[in-house]
Formats: structure tokens, sequence, C-alpha cells
């Protein structure tokens, strides 16, 4: 386990009921790449309580409306191009959890809740939970983010979702705290190789100092923060996730921050730990 990982654990105590994670997925290449990251993301997975299920938010499942895998098997989506074979060659045989996806529309009133069978479990979602849970041994469903909504709609979804932790399901947001792929540059031809903009660093210090005093508000209006924040956030969708996490906080849980590195200029990695005493 890395060190800052240990820390964050260290920091939260004991669990009352199932934590919340965000999780900064960066490159697809960290389902199979041993890295630190990766051996955080799978020391994670035997530290936290077993979950009954997984809800996993991610940045890559965008629709009109939103929707909640409603599938006995999802189906692994490689949803990305240029990687080596062996990454393409990855499966995750999670099953769905069809009571979870009916629970999960009962739950939410704000909106309707379509019950999706096309979709099944992308990177976002899968590259992450290889990791975690090798054995795919535990049931997932994906919940979609409906790209015309504003931030303050997701917000409030999650808080709808959060009654989740109770019965024992993980909620899992997958995205990145800064995320402008347009301006990523390789340091000697190495993606994992830390190195930060200053904008991108000032933006990421800004939106951790929101996180860790609990101002909401603020990250939900993220874009009237600052230029620095404008440019890391160039489009909501790899930050979204992040609010339905916030969303799903109860005021006397704690924050712990792991993976704390921006990558290739303009990445993050910077994940969340929620939950404690």
């Amino acid at each position: 386990m890395e060190s800052g990982l240990l820390k964050a654990v260290e920091d939260l105590g004991a669990f009352r009921q199932m934590p919340i994670l965000f999780i900064g997925h960066g490159n697809p290449m960290n389902a199979i790449e041993e890295n630190g990251y990766s051996r955080n993301w799978a020391a994670m997975g035997q530290i936290l309580p077993r979950p009954k299920a997984i809800l996993c938010v991610s940045a890559h499942w965008e629709t009109w409306g939103t929707a909640v895998t409603a599938v006995r098997r999802p189906r692994t989506i490689h949803d990305f191009g240029g990687f080596p074979e062996e990454l393409y060659a990855v499966q995750y045989p999670a099953a769905g959890d069809m009571q979870l996806a009916g629970r999960i529309k009962k739950l939410v009133r704000s909106r309707e809740i379509s019950l999706n069978q096309d979709w099944g479990l992308d990177h976002g979602c899968w590259c992450v939970l290889k990791r975690m849970y090798p054995e795919a041994d535990i049931p997932v469903v994906q919940f979609s983010l409906d790209y015309t909504q504003p931030a303050q709609e997701h917000y409030n979804l999650g808080r709808e979702l959060s009654d989740l932790r109770r019965e024992g399901v993980l909620i899992l947001g997958s995205g990145n705290i800064v995320h402008n792929l347009r301006e990523i540059v390789l340091v000697n031809g190495d993606f994992n190789k830390p190195f930060g903009f200053d904008w991108a660093v000032q933006a990421g210090n800004l939106l951790k100092k929101l996180i860790l005093e609990n101002r909401h508000a603020e990250l939900t209006a993220y874009s009237a923060l600052s230029d620095e924040v404008r440019m890391a956030i160039p489009s909501p969708e790899h930050f979204l996730p992040l609010l339905y996490v916030l969303a799903a906080k109860q005021p006397d849980d704690r924050v712990a921050l792991f993976n704390d590195d921006i990558l290739a200029g303009s990445l993050s990695m910077t994940s969340l730990l929620v939950g404690g005493a």
C-alpha cells in the first residue's frame, strides 16, 4: 500500500456505513499496468467493507435523460482507441443487478430513470474495478450522466442516491478532477510521470480546498471559480462524477485524498475516500 493511501485510511477511522469513492481513473492502461495508482486501487478493494453491489457513475456514459443499466450480464466496453491489443482483450464479467436497478428507479423521485439494456461497463468503470475486485464477483450497475442537465442537478441526484450507502452499496464516481486532454504533454514519453502545468496545479489545489472545506455550492458552480478551473474542466463529464460522491457525503463523514498527482501536465489522478466516524 502506498503511504498516501495508508494515511487516508488512518485519517478516516472506522467505517459506520459503506464509504464512498471518487477515483481519478486516468489512462486506461492503468487496468493492466503495475504502478502506484493501480496498486492503491487494489489495496482499496481490500480495505473497504465488502459491498453487496456497486453503483458506478462514470465519465464515459453520457445520455439524453438519466438511465441505469438493467442487464444480468453487462458487456465489457472498450471505448477507446490506439492502445495495445492486451487491453482490448480484457474482460470484466461482473454480474448486473436487476434488483438494484429497480431500487434506484424508485429511489430517485425528481426525474424519470430509464432501465437500459444496451450499455454495459465502460472503461471508466471496469478499469478501476478490475484492480479493486479482480474476481469480478460483486454485481455492478452504471448510472448515466444526462448531458442536458446542469451540475446542480447531478449533485441533487447524488443526494437522492445516498440512501444506498446504508444498504451496503458502494457508490463509485470515476472521472478526473482536472481533465484537459488537449493540453497533455508527455515527459520523455512517460504518461505516468507527475507533472502539472501551473494552471492545472492551481485549479487542482483550489478544487481540493473546496472539497475538504465542504463548499459544495461553489463546486457545483465550478465554471465561475477561475480561469484556471475553466482550463482544467473544459467539458463537464469527468468532473460530474465527483459531485455525485460529494452529494452522498453525510455531515460527519470525513474526506481523505490519495493518488494526489497531476500527470502529463493536465490530468489529475486525485482520488477521494469518504466515510469514517
